[in-house]
């Protein structure tokens, strides 16, 4: 097993960053909006020499603070869009599982664009896609494990194919179904596929090392930019 050199010290937030909130701070911008948590400031090593081709070469991204979705963004809360006059005024169907408190489906990427965009218009605040380091990053919240929780995929802590759960090869679970990670962000495995910022590229070779989006080269369709569970 490849033996990763130590973590430096955690890099300090970008003055502007939220100064006025700590992280694990909880907020809404507007009733309709996503509950969002600060995430600390960090550095973490990206990809691995252990796995496939594709998540090489293993590299040290720091990572500024920022707020993500407590939550995988709701039917609820993308029905809100649309009935607004927003998100192209587009209603996915829900595939018979049920709408509310369950994960969105059957959006792509630039519905999720849309989808950002008004939460950015209608509060005045800059809501974005996360890139694929943030994503990496929120995932393994300080874990040095394959999973936040170990290295087996074990019971009961995610959606996905044999992760034990009762929506496991069924459906998708309502949000929060299962306990939060460290950083007290929930179902950032498992459940279903989330879109991020980056264009695909075939592996990690010239990646960004500052938190950035990598979106220069490789495939920059929109369908080759989400993130998920391979368990």
């Amino acid at each position: 097993v490849y033996d990763r050199p130590p973590l430096p010290i955690p890099i300090k937030p970008a003055v502007g960053v939220f100064p006025s909130l700590t992280p694990g701070t909880i907020f809404r911008d507007c009733d309709e909006c996503p509950e969002m948590v600060v995430v600390p400031a960090g550095s973490f090593w990206m990809g691995s020499y252990d796995g496939a081709d594709h998540e090489k070469p293993e590299h040290l991204v720091s990572i500024q603070s920022f707020a993500a979705g407590k939550y995988e963004v709701t039917f609820a809360e993308w029905d809100a869009c649309e009935s607004g006059g927003a998100c192209e005024g587009y209603r996915p169907d829900d595939n018979g599982w049920g709408r509310g408190n369950r994960p969105v489906i059957y959006v792509n990427w630039w519905h999720a664009k849309s989808y950002v965009k008004w939460l950015s218009r209608k509060t005045g605040e800059t809501y974005r896609l996360l890139n694929e380091a943030e994503w990496e990053y929120v995932a393994r919240a300080g874990a040095r494990s394959k999973y936040w929780w170990g290295n087996a995929v074990g019971r009961g802590s995610a959606n996905c194919d044999g992760c034990g759960s009762r929506w496991d090869n069924k459906r998708s679970a309502p949000v929060g179904s299962f306990k939060a990670n460290a950083f007290g962000l929930y179902d950032v495995l498992g459940n279903v596929w989330e879109w991020v910022e980056d264009c695909w590229h075939r592996n990690y070779s010239g990646a960004p090392t500052d938190g950035s989006a990598w979106v220069s080269g490789g495939n920059c369709s929109a369908l080759a930019r989400s993130r998920g569970l391979s368990a």
